[in-house]
């Protein structure tokens, strides 16, 4: 199976019934439960009919549960193969009570990082990497605290292309935005939990339209996802009441970086433009 399972649950969340998307936010949230014990014992803990995990599971193309739940150890398996032992280590504390608030919202923060990285598809990150590169334009789009992960997205794209652009920025018309894209273009949706309904509706109309859409989000439950030509779960779990976006953070960081490493020679002249152009503005110092 490509992909992570809970970007593959998202592209028939909305079809499933109320004791399938039980079955599904428990198999999200309890991974590694569902990959070392029993379909009975999982049955048992979870409250939910065996029936529903193994209806869940072909709806999802697997055989079986148990084919399901070999993908998952495999899975879990390389993310612990991936795991720094400084982020072990916190993981360890935070589970013993010995951690203070910083360092256990640090061992939260390492965690979604690790989470990520180990889980990123690798096919799927390269065909958004080149549908990028490739696009006449790039609009970008964040909703509510989704908008500064926009905004940074956006302004280091400034540095190396031409064709990005900010939608919604300062009360601006989305519709505006949206207007006049179609297959040549690529849209970026960024939106977390509780979901701004202008984010899911953003992605419905540029996939309308035919644009490439990729979604940057932190649950499989993101109504955005099933508009998604390109999908991407950041875990934003924190001991706090707020979400984290440093797992967002790291990512778009690292689509930027993929991006600046294919430009060539184009993205050099126009770095090296733009920083002579800052210096003569005087919007930059060496201190």
């Amino acid at each position: 199976m490509d992909g992570p399972l809970d970007i593959r649950i998202s592209a028939s969340y909305d079809d499933l019934s109320g004791k399938l998307k039980q079955a599904a936010d428990y198999l999200v949230e309890n991974q590694i439960d569902i990959a070392t014990r029993s379909l009975r014992s999982v049955a048992e803990q979870s409250d939910i009919a065996p029936a529903s995990f193994s209806r869940l599971a072909r709806a999802l193309g697997y055989k079986d549960f148990g084919a399901l739940r070999g993908d998952l150890r495999t899975s879990i398996g390389r993310r612990v193969n991936r795991a720094t032992p400084r982020e072990q280590q916190l993981s360890t504390l935070q589970n013993e009570g010995q951690l203070d608030f910083p360092e256990s919202f640090a061992a939260a923060c390492v965690r979604n990082i690790e989470t990520l990285a180990g889980s990123l598809p690798a096919s799927q990150l390269e065909e958004t990497v080149q549908k990028l590169h490739a696009a006449r334009t790039v609009m970008v789009f964040g909703a509510l605290s989704s908008t500064g992960v926009a905004e940074h997205l956006t302004y280091m794209a400034g540095l190396l292309f031409d064709n990005w652009s900010l939608a919604g920025r300062m009360g601006a018309s989305l519709g505006a935005g949206l207007a006049g894209l179609n297959e040549e273009d690529v849209v970026i949706v960024i939106t977390q939990a509780p979901f701004s309904p202008r984010a899911a509706r953003a992605a419905e109309l540029a996939r309308e339209n035919g644009c490439f859409v990729v979604v940057i989000t932190d649950t499989h439950t993101c109504p955005a996802l099933k508009y998604a030509a390109a999908g991407f779960i950041t875990p934003s779990k924190t001991p706090h009441f707020f979400s984290s976006y440093t797992a967002s953070l790291f990512f778009v960081e690292t689509l930027m970086g993929l991006l600046a490493r294919i430009g060539g020679e184009a993205s050099r002249q126009r770095i090296a433009e733009v920083e002579q152009n800052n210096r003569r503005l005087q919007e930059v110092s060496d201190g």
